[in-house]
């Protein structure tokens, strides 16, 4: 169950988003309060109008009690639209910063989150869940002072009026707020249920539209809809119980406050017939409790958004605070004039409990070709994770002209040693953006001679819009021998002093693979090397072979 306390907990930890916005948020937050003062002497007006200018028939009293009416509402409109326009705005760029922050921190973790986490989850947390908490926050904090003053501005002066009817305006008060808690204890579960839900409907979307060849070829279309129904009816139900709670904790409580005006209504016109308390005062003094329903129930509603919110917010910080395993240590050390020499030196990794790598000790001089051969399984493509820095090794080093990956600046290290997967990944974008994703600066000419030497270009210039042509989504404009010399062209463009090719013709045919043999001979001559794979053609051309044994 999601407490109050780590609800405030969660609001407390975004309060370092606001700082950068601390003197725009205060000039809002005051302004907020002189509308809401405007607001608050509309009612008392109403009782100058009646006992001051109506009854004792004083035209000039009544005129100037109407400017006062007409002053105080204009003010608090002008107020009211120039405070929510700008909080909106501030709520708004804070939460960017904050999926921006979030962005960034997702960058930095390791492929072993990405193995274990749902991406549908992922995106329904920044982008859903962040989306609800600029919603409320665009709604909650300006409207908790605004209701804030007005309910205290209220009961002094309903105090002021008649202490009696104010004490019995306040009787129903505690039976309200325990019924409001009641209910938001119970709501805080169902709201976290919903949005579980909803996160799997997104992550189930994904997984088989991604996959649809295999389901289609499996004949499997009638079974998958009904996975998709089944998931949308629990949505459904559980959104259909977080309302029915939601509802409750605010009708309840406002019943309850409502049946407290038949009361005042009684008490009040008997002191009025008794001479006790003149008539604009009991105008004015149901006016102020009519409004003083408004903002006890608004509070009551916004503790529910604001426990909605939490919970988006908490599945928002369980994402920060998932761990980086790699950190870029402090005063770590740039890595320029790179001659391109690797070395592995007594290099152990596992993955949970599990060793793949054991004593894994090699060099690789610069400017030659490595070969990493070795059966399916035995760390070959967790080498290549290695050598990039996607994970440290548990026990030994990686060195880069000789000195430790770990002592490097990250930025150089990436920027130094290029990774070209054995599914290389091409964005939905032109042919030109996704080859010079890795320096967007690049001429023309420079992305073309990159394209030359992966012997793409060819190729590209046989689209109809050549290297403004749009990819599709995965790639599917190329084959996957196009696809891996599209990669190949963008690594180079890079012109890293370390290449790393991980099973660079696994998917290809016989024909393919001797062509991107004898391309790689071209391109990587004088630079250093390492490609990964199970394939004697690709080891032939290496200057060094070394074996990884199960």
């Amino acid at each position: 169950m999601t407490s109050t306390r780590t609800l405030l907990a969660g609001y407390k930890r975004a309060a370092r988003f606001l700082t950068p916005y601390r003197w725009r948020l205060l000039w809002i937050l005051l302004t907020g309060v002189a509308a809401t003062s405007f607001g608050l002497a509309q009612p008392y007006i109403s009782k100058l109008l009646i006992d001051e200018a109506l009854l004792r028939r004083d035209f000039h009293a009544l005129l100037k009690v109407s400017l006062m009416m007409v002053g105080a509402a204009v003010g608090s409109f002008t107020l009211n639209i120039l405070s929510s326009y700008q909080y909106v705005r501030v709520s708004a760029l804070v939460l960017f910063d904050m999926r921006v922050a979030l962005y960034q921190h997702l960058q930095s973790l390791s492929p072993r989150f990405w193995a274990k986490a749902q991406l549908g989850d992922v995106v329904s947390r920044i982008n859903n869940d962040i989306s609800e908490v600029q919603r409320i926050s665009a709604d909650s904090l300006l409207s908790v002072l605004s209701n804030v003053v007005f309910l205290l501005g209220s009961a002094a002066i309903m105090a002021s009026l008649n202490v009696r009817l104010f004490l019995l305006s306040l009787i129903v008060l505690p039976f309200s707020i325990w019924t409001l808690r009641f209910y938001q204890r119970r709501l805080a579960v169902r709201v976290k249920l919903v949005r579980e839900r909803g996160a799997d409907i997104g992550s189930f979307l994904l997984e088989t539209l991604l996959g649809y060849r295999v389901v289609v070829t499996a004949n499997a279309e009638t079974r998958e809809v009904a996975r998709f129904r089944a998931r949308n009816q629990s949505f459904l139900d559980a959104l259909l119980s977080m309302q029915l709670v939601a509802f409750l904790s605010g009708a309840v409580p406002g019943t309850l406050l409502t049946l407290c005006t038949a009361a005042l209504f009684l008490y009040g016109g008997r002191l009025v017939i008794e001479g006790q308390l003149t008539t604009g005062s009991l105008v004015a003094l149901m006016a102020y409790h009519a409004r003083l329903l408004s903002p006890v129930q608004n509070l009551m509603s916004l503790y529910t958004n604001l426990v909605s919110g939490g919970v988006s917010l908490a599945r928002v910080w369980e994402l920060f605070d998932t761990r980086a395993e790699i950190v870029e240590l402090p005063g770590a050390l740039p890595w320029k004039a790179a001659s391109g020499g690797v070395e592995c030196d007594d290099v152990s990794f596992g993955y949970n409990g599990h060793r793949v790598l054991h004593g894994l000790s090699f060099r690789v001089e610069p400017g030659t070709i490595c070969a990493i051969v070795g059966p399916s399984g035995v760390g070959k493509s967790t080498l290549a994770d290695l050598l990039v820095r996607f994970y440290d090794p548990e026990q030994g080093a990686i060195r880069l002209d000789g000195r430790d990956l770990r002592d490097l600046r990250l930025e150089d290290v990436r920027r130094q040693v290029m990774l070209l997967d054995q599914a290389p990944y091409l964005f939905h974008a032109t042919v030109r953006e996704n080859i010079a994703y890795v320096r967007p600066e690049a001429t023309d000419e420079e992305i073309a001679a990159a394209a030359r030497a992966a012997a793409i270009h060819q190729r590209i210039q046989a689209l109809p819009d050549g290297y403004a042509t749009v990819v599709a989504e995965r790639g599917q404009t190329f084959s996957a021998g196009e696809r891996q010399r599209i990669a190949l062209a963008r690594a180079l463009l890079a012109d890293p002093k370390v290449l790393v090719l991980d099973e660079p013709t696994s998917a290809l045919d016989e024909e393919n693979e001797r062509a991107i043999a004898e391309t790689l001979c071209a391109v990587l001559a004088g630079r250093t090397a390492i490609v990964i794979t199970h394939r004697a053609s690709l080891a032939r051309i290496a200057h060094q072979v070394v074996t990884l044994d199960a």
